[in-house]
């Protein structure tokens, strides 16, 4: 008897070993425990519907959620972290350029196109009043540059170039067309907006648009979703330098480019967020 329980807790030991210890207990080693930073919405959701699936794999997913665009990549740069989830690469340049980091874009998952939004604004009075307004927008990084296009395209204010470029910032609007401009935290867009006056709008990215409860139907105008936008602008995997091919990262992203995932993306979200990899 004794001898059949010895070979049986051996098997187990074994079954555990090749499986990164994820089938006994809930214990896992530090090979097999992925640390990955995300904004709550929409990417720790996304996140954790693939937690059972890398389970499988013998990986343990772990999210930390951030409320912000610096803490995510500085816990990456510092090894706190093995990927993060939450921004698009022409921010990850700019941020890498700015703070002298050392992080790279492994794969894009999904694009959420930059909403407008106003403060009892409707359809008509938007597209009929293009002056006089105060408009806030997202003060960090290339994410300003987009919303200042953005409100080009719209006719709410007139640039002084015309070839795009993340560096630009207010002082390259030519003419505001009577608007005031306020460039600010982009995870207080959406506060700052509901505190505003009537008539007041807002460029607010997708995430934050969703934390705050506005929805795709509520928007004045989009960003086209369509074409150099989606792939300039998708939100990407970024891990440390040196680590784009680890097997953490490709068992991420094995457990990211599913059917599975693009599906709870395309119903949960309806438009406001859209994968961009194909399945």
């Amino acid at each position: 008897m004794k001898k059949v329980i010895a070979t049986l807790v051996a098997t187990a030991t074994l079954i555990c070993a090749a499986f990164g210890l994820a089938a006994c207990g809930e214990s896992y080693d530090a090979d097999h425990i992925i640390k990955v930073g995300a904004s709550q919405t929409p990417h720790a959701e996304i996140l954790e519907e693939i937690e059972d699936d890398l389970k499988e794999k013998g990986y343990k997913l772990e999210i930390k959620v951030f409320d912000d665009y610096i803490l995510p990549n500085t816990a990456l740069e510092e090894g706190e972290l093995d990927a993060n989830y939450f921004q698009h690469t022409p921010y990850l340049n700019t941020f890498n350029s700015e703070h002298k980091t050392h992080l790279a874009a492994v794969d894009k998952i999904h694009y959420e196109p930059f909403g407008v939004y106003g403060k009892n604004v409707n359809a008509a009075d938007y597209a009929a009043t293009k002056t006089g307004r105060t408009i806030l927008i997202p003060n960090d990084g290339s994410n300003l540059a987009r919303a200042l296009y953005l409100l080009q395209d719209e006719g709410y204010l007139t640039l002084k170039t015309t070839t795009f470029s993340e560096s630009l910032t207010t002082a390259d609007i030519a003419d505001p067309n009577g608007n005031t401009v306020k460039a600010v935290e982009a995870q207080t867009v959406a506060t700052q907006l509901n505190e505003s006056d009537n008539g007041t709008i807002a460029v607010i990215n997708g995430n934050y648009a969703l934390q705050a409860n506005l929805k795709a139907a509520d928007a004045l105008a989009f960003e086209d979703a369509s074409g150099e936008a989606a792939q300039t602008y998708a939100n990407v995997i970024a891990v440390k330098e040196g680590n784009e091919e680890s097997a953490k990262t490709k068992a991420l992203l094995a457990a990211l480019k599913t059917k599975k995932v693009y599906d709870f993306i395309t119903e949960k979200y309806s438009g406001a967020v859209r994968p961009v990899f194909t399945v």
